[in-house]
């Protein structure tokens, strides 16, 4: 079939109405049912236009994208309430669409004014495939949707073009990940921390997450695991026409605990000067000819810096930009003598090279206009330093990620001892005030082995649970630096309450891992290092306490002197003790 024939088949199926919408179930995992279905549409059976990739592609180049996705709109919709489907509906739509406010929305209010669906049930879904770069005019756009009860999804997050913009300028209430990322995540350490910071961003946004293409259960447990709380995919079902209504419960993921992973606490290290690409720069006043030129001389070369006078930048080009305006045989007659400043993009996003990278990371996800394949400037206090991209920040906040986890505990996988003095030496260079608490149980030995080590290690990773729930997630560090020991380094000013309440708590908690005959004894009878039979007390917990000097101690092996003199009186307490040293001053050696 030509294009002359596909363009006739086209206009025949939206005169005729020759189109089918079929549902695909998108499933909670927390509430263990269909959260709602997406409405896909394919076209006649019999010609190419079945895919809905030709389908959509045909009526973009024949400009008639908007009538299909209105058609499509009042089909899905209709057989939806036909069917009494269960949920929200997800509704297709390009941004292009989106922006035909009066017409789209007053269709879409005509639709629902004689059914029974709320605006509160749809949720107008932005493809990336026919992108759009008027965020201004997008973002008003889907303000005046929510305001009428519709909600937002951005659908294939980074399978292009400008997804991460869109997230950052529209807010939406939904996001979906690309099946790239999902495809193969369970074997994929690298996917799996590109999911993991989708999450942790998105859980900052009060956005909820939807994994798409989800093939087998090993892809939903993973999923599930990282913490997504929404899945998609043929795993689940394939899209249909008459969807069922019910999900069969074996293809549900189990549930597995995941709160000692603390992955959030994992801090960083590395500054974006290790991301640093010498690069030149350029004035101002250089033609747009001489830039060009500049970037044809040098394939390698995908931005360049725009610098004022004193070398501070002011702007930045895009090879890809400036190229295009000389793919026309008149463009460098009309713009070759011009200065650059008139074509460069004010108000470049710029990332001082001592900036940590996981802090550069949040300033370009959270406020930049950048995609996956973008560069920022980076600077030194505000002259220009160098360029960084984006693709090598990801790859180094994933390397670090990984790095960091085989520094973790293997029974708690709470950070060990190189990420806890690596944040303590890093909490003092900057001078941030702050409190370290060295928590040890009392008794534990005679425990182990009475109870044996799987006992022991239960109680071990319950104290790990205890912990990590009292904190301040976006505030305090916990780390495990073996056996029985944990430090927690507290930012958080109610550390001394946060304290008292887990020792509360442990209290609560402890009698259950002890024989009935034992709770009664109030402890058990073990040998002691001389194989005498003695009584110990049940198990306590002993935490010692200091706010070091910030100014005088120098590395973390001051702060650890300090930490461990403060856990040695609080061990001198018999039971569940908390010691506040009062000596802030590292000790020193004469």
């Amino acid at each position: 079939m030509n294009m002359q024939d596909m363009k006739a088949t086209l206009a025949d199926a939206i005169e005729q109405q020759n189109l089918t919408s079929v549902f695909q179930p998108i499933v909670s995992f927390r509430q263990k049912r269909i959260h709602g279905f997406e409405a896909l549409s394919r076209g006649p059976s019999v010609s190419p236009l079945h895919s809905p990739e030709v389908l959509f592609d045909i009526a973009q180049q024949t400009g008639r994208l908007y009538e299909l996705e209105k058609l499509c709109l009042s089909l899905a919709v209709n057989r939806f309430q036909e069917q009494s489907l269960p949920g929200k509906i997800f509704l297709n739509a390009s941004p292009a669409s989106l922006l035909e406010k009066n017409n789209q929305l007053d269709e879409m209010q005509r639709l629902l004014g004689g059914l029974a669906i709320p605006p509160e049930s749809v949720v107008i879904e932005l493809t990336e495939q026919y992108p759009l770069d008027e965020y201004d005019v997008l973002r008003k756009a889907t303000h005046y949707y929510r305001s009428m009860g519709f909600q937002i999804a951005i659908d294939d997050l980074g399978a292009g073009y400008a997804g991460l913009r869109m997230w950052s300028e529209l807010r939406p209430d939904y996001v979906k990940i690309d099946r790239h990322f999902v495809q193969g995540v369970d074997e994929d350490q690298i996917k799996q921390e590109f999911i993991y910071s989708i999450h942790d961003i998105a859980k900052s946004m009060n956005c909820k997450v939807i994994a798409e293409g989800i093939e087998t259960i090993t892809e939903c447990q993973t999923i599930c695991d990282i913490g997504i709380e929404f899945g998609q995919g043929y795993y689940f079902a394939h899209p249909h026409a008459k969807p069922k209504i019910f999900l069969k419960n074996n293809l549900l993921p189990c549930e597995r605990k995941s709160s000692l992973e603390n992955k959030k606490q994992f801090r960083l290290s590395d500054s974006v000067n290790s991301l640093l690409r010498e690069s030149p720069s350029i004035s101002t006043e250089a033609s747009l000819e001489f830039v060009v030129d500049k970037f044809r001389n040098d394939r390698s070369l995908s931005t360049l810096a725009v610098v004022d006078e004193s070398l501070q930048p002011v702007g930045i080009t895009r090879r890809s930009v400036l190229l295009d305006l000389f793919v026309n045989p008149y463009g460098r007659a009309l713009y070759g003598k011009k200065p650059i400043r008139l074509f460069m993009e004010e108000d470049p996003v710029m990332v001082d090279k001592n900036l940590y990278v996981e802090d550069a990371s949040k300033l370009i996800t959270d406020n930049s206009n950048l995609a996956i394949e973008d560069d920022f400037i980076i600077v030194d206090n505000g002259y220009f330093a160098g360029i960084g991209k984006v693709v090598d920040l990801l790859k180094k906040i994933t390397d670090l990620q990984i790095r960091n986890a085989r520094h973790a505990n293997p029974l708690t996988m709470l950070p060990g001892n190189v990420p806890i003095y690596e944040l303590i030496d890093r909490i003092l260079k900057e001078k941030e005030a702050f409190t370290i608490g060295y928590f040890d149980l009392d008794n534990f030995k005679p425990f182990n082995d009475v109870y044996g080590y799987q006992h022991g290690d239960d109680v071990i990773r319950k104290l790990a649970e205890l912990l990590v729930f009292h904190v301040d997630e976006n505030r305090d560090f916990v780390g495990h630096i073996g056996g029985d020991d944990f430090i927690v380094i507290f930012q958080s000013g109610d550390w001394k309450i946060r304290c008292e309440n887990i020792l509360e708590q442990f209290e609560k908690d402890i009698p259950v891992y002890y024989s009935v005959a034992d709770r009664k004894r109030g402890g058990i009878l073990a040998s002691d290092r001389r194989g005498r039979k003695q009584f110990y007390d049940m198990l306590s917990l002993s935490i010692g306490a200091v706010s070091p000097d910030i100014i005088n101690c120098h590395s973390h092996h001051d702060v650890a002197a300090l930490a461990t003199e403060a856990k040695r009186q609080a061990k001198k307490i018999t039971g569940n003790s908390l010691f506040i040293e009062r000596r802030c001053q590292p000790y020193r050696s004469d």
